[in-house]
């Protein structure tokens, strides 16, 4: 199972939305996902195989974190272009 973390700004609204659509393409793919919704503040000292995030985000991350980076919160169509070759990717190396 991929654990991954979906980060917004305040960890309620954006994030959320964005989990629930991860959860939805992972199942729609059968790819075996934990999927949790967090505030930027938090996300930094988090564990996690993947931090899903926009690219505001993208910089709180250390190296050694994977993150995609996602063009849209709440557009299906961006959200599978840019984070389901990551998921494939990821569930084919585990």
């Amino acid at each position: 199972m991929i654990k991954v973390v979906t980060v917004c700004g305040n960890g309620i609204g954006s994030s959320l939305m964005l989990k629930m659509k991860i959860e939805k393409l992972a199942a729609k793919h059968d790819i075996p996902v934990s999927v949790e919704s967090i505030d930027s503040n938090a996300a930094t000292g988090k564990d996690a195989d993947l931090f899903v995030t926009v690219k505001e985000f993208a910089d709180i991350f250390k190296d050694g974190q994977k993150v995609a980076i996602t063009r849209s919160y709440m557009n299906n169509k961006q959200i599978e272009e840019d984070v389901l070759p990551v998921l494939e990717e990821m569930n084919k190396n585990k």
